[in-house]
């Protein structure tokens, strides 16, 4: 994740960093993973370079009791002429304890460059094996979760594309809004940045995830839109998904989730 914006998806690519990158096809990872059907929480997106359409990026959520799986899935491609400039395809799939990272593994097609991260939590230690090498974190870690507002208070997270963990720094929220499915929404927006990562995140007052945006190059827009249909979490009142998005701001700035 290093060009400004990979998948999301952190992927950020998330991801975080790598997802900034930006473009991906839909050859190797287009299908849905197979967890949707008994998914708790959903997030579709679809994915533009300023105004123009270029993917998709899904993020899909199981949770019984404090245990939650999510497997994510994108693809981008940029055209000029017919002619594909650019593929990125990513998928991963974590499993959480409360808000600790319990195992990762993920797979990404940069272009035809590929990267690999899997990683597991065991006694002292988060251990990480990606493309680059073997790392040793602290045992407790969150990834890019943009799903989980959690994140947003941590110094630290593991970026799923290549394994690094990276240094961060999160904005106040500020409070604006947003247009959502058609619908003008108030949503605070958080400004993320990390190495040569920088990107807006909104969330609803109930803390749903609703946008992502960032600069890439050239200074052009890379933006996820929400699709229509359900947003964020489908949980009964009270549940333990519930109350750990509800208290997210609670979470102290290391142990994540």
């Amino acid at each position: 994740m290093k060009n400004r914006m990979n998948t999301g998806s952190n992927l950020l690519l998330a991801a975080g960093a790598a997802l900034i990158s930006l473009f991906m096809s839909g050859s190797l990872f287009a299908q849905k993973p197979a967890i949707t059907e008994a998914a708790t929480g959903a997030w579709e997106f679809t994915v533009y370079l300023d105004d123009r359409e270029i993917g998709f990026h899904h993020f899909y959520l199981a949770a019984t009791g404090e245990t939650r799986q999510l497997q994510s899935v994108a693809s981008f491609e940029y055209r000029l002429m017919m002619i594909p400039l650019f593929r990125y395809e990513h998928k991963n799939n974590e499993v959480w304890h409360g808000n600790c990272l319990q195992s990762i593994t993920s797979r990404t097609d940069s272009n035809g460059k590929t990267f690999r991260v899997d990683g597991h939590r065991s006694a002292g230690e988060f251990r990480v094996s990606a493309t680059s090498g073997e790392e040793s974190l602290p045992e407790c870690v969150m990834s890019f979760a943009y799903w989980n507002p959690s994140f947003l208070e941590q110094s630290m997270l593991l970026n799923t594309q290549d394994g690094e963990f990276l240094d961060v720094a999160v904005s106040e929220p500020i409070l604006e809004e947003l247009d959502v499915q058609g619908d003008k929404r108030p949503a605070y927006r958080y400004r993320l940045e990390a190495v040569d990562l920088e990107l807006d995140l909104w969330y609803s007052p109930d803390r749903e995830w609703l946008a992502l945006e960032s600069e890439v190059q050239g200074g052009r827009k890379l933006r996820y839109v929400l699709n229509e249909g359900p947003v964020g979490e489908d949980v009964e009142p009270g549940s333990s998904l519930e109350t750990s998005l509800a208290d997210a701001g609670s979470v102290s700035a290391r142990p994540g989730g």
